[in-house]
Formats: C-alpha cells, structure tokens, sequence
C-alpha cells in the first residue's frame, strides 16, 4: 500500500503529487504549514493523531496574515487528514504536514493577485530530539525574527531559514539544539520548540510578544501544569543568564514532544539531569498521546487501520 496524499482536491498515491518549478512558494516562502503527531497504538489497531482541529484552527490563522485563502473548513480538513491516514496505512508513528501555498507559477514579489492551494502529506518521522536523555544546547547567534519583518504567530515557510541557520550552526559547534533570542536579547525558543523554565517551583515561558509561535503542545502543557500539578505558568521575558540559574528547562513541540533541557552554553542546568516537574509533565504528555489518560482522550482523534491484506 504506497503512501497517499490529498493534493488538487482529490486523494493520489504521493509519487503522484508534484507542483511545477515556477510555484510561487517555492522561490518566495510564501506558504503556511502545521505539523501534527499521530501515534500507533497497536493493541487498539489505531492512529491516535494529538489535537487535529487546533492545528488547523492555527493554519487558518497563519493563512490570514500572508493572504492565503484556504477552500476548506476546519472541519473539512480534519477530515481528509484522517481519510488520508486511513489510506496510507500506516501502522506506526506518521507526521502529517499541511501546507497552504501561493501555487501560481508566477516570479514576482507580492501576496496579491495569485492562486491559493493546499496539500497534506502523511510520512514518518524520527525522534527530533532525545527527550529520554535530555539536550544540550547553545544560545545561537542568529536572533529571532521579529513580529514587524515576519509575524511569528504564522507558520510561514519563509521564517524557517531563521530556523535553519540557528539550527545548523548549534549542530556544527557540536550542540543538539539551538535557543534563539529576541533583538533586545530576551530568550525567545528553539530552532522549532516553545521553552520552559522552571524556577523555585514555578513554570516561565516567553509571552507572545518575545516572537514566539503559539504552539499546540505549549498550550496543553501549560494546561497540564495548572490541572494536573496545581502549578501556574507565568508568561514573561525571559533573559539569557535566567537559563544558567534556572532550575528546570525543557522543550516543547510537535515535533519535539516535551524535552528536557540539560546543559545551555556549556552550563549544565542544575545538576544537569532530567527535573521532577519536567519529568512528570513529560510522562503525563506520553500517556494522553498514546491514549492512556481518559481524561484527556478528547485531544485526540483515533482513526481505525484498514484490515491488512492477505495474500492468496
């Protein structure tokens, strides 16, 4: 059974599904993508994807800012993104990419005046980060775009050669994962993660306004810390010495799950291990995506496996 992706309004073997070398988001950036996790649960024979309709309701956010129109309702799109798991078939852990783009074949600097189309693919991912070990990480020398050159509230393509460059860079100087920060030197996330602290029992997190993405898995930590462990999240700037001092810090993302942090620029964080607070939020993150907490089973969406073929 080949993979499959919903491309041009219809469902197609992936191999199928190609744009032309003159589409406009391919020479300007102009598009907008979401990333969301499914998770094979093998004795349920399901695919548990973690809080489809958020990220959708964040695409349709991201397209408003860079003018892209989307034919779809949330709705619509959470449902092809689960008919198209379903055809692809897999049974193990997929990442589903979303993408909204400018799809005319037209050079040209502008978001006006051009067509709008939308894929989404379905495809496996491997561990981003080693959320068992934790990660070292650097501050990068690339600050964060800011809000008035490209608005971090969108996951616009263009943004992400930020990303890239920090990234890279923190791979090069030996590093796992690089923490960007704001032109004024406040710490704003990672290369694609929202950060954390945790300082005398409570959680810090950079607001809206250090140029963070308002991520998914931000979101449903900060909710788990308040339900789950009686602990508020302040959200507040966040300098680069307070990551040296802090007691905890871990990652968060689609991608990235919730990881913790252990070292920044050579200084371990505390002891240098995995914190209790980021431990148990860690572990509680792992049992509502795998469909092990019933309290939380509305954040996810399962989706049957196709009965396996048998051969004759």
């Amino acid at each position: 059974m080949p993979p499959y992706a919903f491309f041009h309004k219809q469902f197609m073997p992936l191999s199928e599904a190609k744009i032309g070398i003159l589409t406009h988001a391919l020479h300007y950036g102009t598009a907008c993508f979401e990333g969301i996790r499914g998770q094979w649960r093998e004795d349920q024979e399901q695919m548990l994807l973690f809080r489809v309709k958020e990220h959708y309701v964040r695409l349709q956010k991201s397209c408003r800012i860079i003018r892209i129109n989307v034919p779809y309702s949330v709705d619509e799109m959470c449902k092809s993104t689960m008919e198209l798991v379903e055809k692809s078939g897999y049974r193990e852990d997929v990442y589903i990419r979303p993408v909204a783009y400018k799809s005319s074949e037209q050079v040209g600097v502008r978001l006006h005046n051009l067509e709008d189309d939308f894929f989404i693919v379905v495809t496996t991912l491997s561990a981003y980060l080693d959320a068992d070990k934790g990660v070292r990480c650097c501050t990068s020398s690339w600050r964060r775009v800011d809000d008035t050159m490209i608005p971090a509230r969108g996951k616009i393509t263009g943004i992400y050669v930020n990303s890239a460059l920090a990234k890279t860079e923190a791979n090069e100087r030996g590093f796992d994962e690089a923490i960007l920060l704001t032109h004024d030197g406040h710490v704003s996330e990672g290369s694609g993660e929202n950060i954390f602290i945790v300082v005398d029992g409570k959680l810090i997190t950079p607001p809206s306004s250090d140029n963070i993405l308002l991520g998914v898995t931000r979101d449903a930590v900060i909710t788990l810390a308040r339900n789950e462990l009686g602990i508020e999240t302040m959200e507040q700037s966040i300098d680069r010495s307070e990551l040296f001092t802090a007691d905890e810090a871990f990652f968060t993302g689609t991608a990235a799950h919730v990881t913790p942090i252990i070292e920044v620029d050579e200084r371990p964080i505390a002891d240098g291990k995995i914190g209790k607070i980021t431990k148990q939020l860690q572990d509680m993150y792992f049992d509502i995506i795998r469909g092990k907490n019933p309290k939380y089973i509305d954040w996810c969406t399962a989706v049957r496996a196709k009965a396996a073929k048998t051969a004759r």
